[in-house]
């Protein structure tokens, strides 16, 4: 897991042709907004949670947000145990972004 600042985190995503951008917040959070192209996984869900991040492409880079990010660091740190080796944390989570928000 690597911490990136929001700037890093949305330049190296946008130029990465790899890239898949996890929020990792409850259903709620993310209908009050969040960063365009995200695939919501709740981490809150638990087994639920590890059941869908083994669904998705070992290979690809995933940049992952929560509220703060301390969700996400967690979240990339499971990931990582899981056998994922690109995982980018976005540090201040979504209270710090500062790019564009889809909301609902």
């Amino acid at each position: 897991m690597k911490e990136l600042d929001q700037e890093t985190w949305k330049s190296q995503a946008e130029s990465d042709k790899e890239a898949i951008i996890l929020d990792v917040r409850t259903e709620e959070e993310v209908e009050e907004g969040y960063i365009p192209g995200a695939k919501n996984i709740d981490i809150y869900k638990g087994q639920g949670f590890v059941d869908e991040i083994e669904n998705l492409d070992k290979s690809k880079n995933y940049y992952v947000y929560c509220r703060s990010g301390k969700r996400s660091a967690q979240a990339c740190q499971l990931m990582n145990q899981m056998g994922f080796e690109n995982t980018y944390n976005l540090e201040g989570g979504i209270l710090d972004w500062e790019g564009e928000i889809v909301e609902e």
